[in-house]
């Protein structure tokens, strides 16, 4: 398949990677040099995202955010400018549900279809090709690009309409967020009581509190190993997206709203860049004690 992708950052470079490592042709842009290892593979760089369109069948874009996303649709020389009728855009970043249903009608209005596409899985999960991809848009299109997302994740689902996969994204991150929270307090408690949170969370691993963010993050947060897998301020982004949507839905979501305020906490003190398990730091601050092995 003749395939375009816009966006080759942390996550959407090893994504790339992947569908040139399966043999699809592959033509690439973005704001910075294409890195040295896509270009090896065979991708094609391309100056603008209207030629990308252009040369592709399917437009894959991976972008940090909803205005990230519009200009590289609908910008001077953007993707729509080089859209033509059959194609399939596909946007695999994480942005706002409502503005993706506008980008989809527009995207139709030119007769291609679009697919909201958000991921869950961070760079481990872009590298390892283990990604979940939570899809929203028409079963044909779906249908066809679903062996490109196949090469990309494991766990790749059609959730429903347009926007649907970026309200189930917005879920995702609610949920992260909170139970990195819960890791932080219960590793904090644990700590500060004298115990070794590293022997606790093993302990844990091993019963009903176990979780993912408990082996993964649980164990950055004992080794101080804030560098980022998926940095505080994206997380922020996207509880924004909660928090704006619970508001226009007449809805309360109090504890995304504390999570906010931890991540707003951890920012004020420079760490916008740290990993989102970096909100350990804030707890931290407020109980004058630091999370480590014993």
């Amino acid at each position: 398949m003749k395939v375009g992708f816009i966006g080759l950052g942390i996550m959407g470079t090893p994504m790339a990677g992947h569908l040139l490592d399966a043999g699809h042709t592959l033509y690439v842009h973005d704001i910075k040099p294409v890195a040295a290892e896509l270009t090896a593979k065979g991708a094609i760089p391309c100056p603008s995202g209207s030629e990308v369109a252009a040369a592709s069948e399917v437009i894959i874009t991976m972008v940090p955010d909803t205005p990230h996303v519009a200009a590289a649709l609908f910008g001077e020389k953007g993707i729509a400018a080089g859209l033509s009728a059959g194609k399939i855009v596909v946007d695999m970043s994480s942005i706002s549900p409502i503005e993706t249903k506008e980008f989809a009608a527009r995207v139709n209005a030119l007769g291609c279809d679009y697919l909201d596409a958000p991921v869950s899985g961070g760079e481990v999960g872009a590298k390892a090709a283990s990604l979940t991809i939570m899809v929203g848009g028409p079963q044909a299109a779906f249908d066809t690009v679903k062996p490109l997302f196949d090469k990309m994740g494991k766990n790749v689902t059609l959730v429903g309409g347009n926007g649907d996969g970026q309200t189930t994204k917005v879920a995702n991150q609610i949920i992260v967020a909170l139970t990195i929270e819960a890791v932080a307090e219960a590793l904090l408690f644990a700590s500060k009581a004298g115990a070794d949170p590293a022997k606790v969370r093993q302990a844990l691993m091993g019963g009903f509190a176990s979780s993912r963010i408990l082996e993964v993050h649980g164990e950055r947060m004992i080794n101080r190993n804030f560098t980022p897998g998926f940095r505080i301020e994206l997380h922020q982004k996207d509880l924004n997206l909660a928090l704006s949507g619970a508001k226009a839905l007449n809805l309360a979501l109090p504890h995304t709203a504390s999570c906010q305020q931890l991540f707003n906490a951890c920012a004020a003190q420079g760490g916008a860049q740290w990993d989102h398990s970096g909100l350990l730091k804030a707890l931290e601050l407020m109980a004058n004690h630091e999370v480590k092995a014993v």
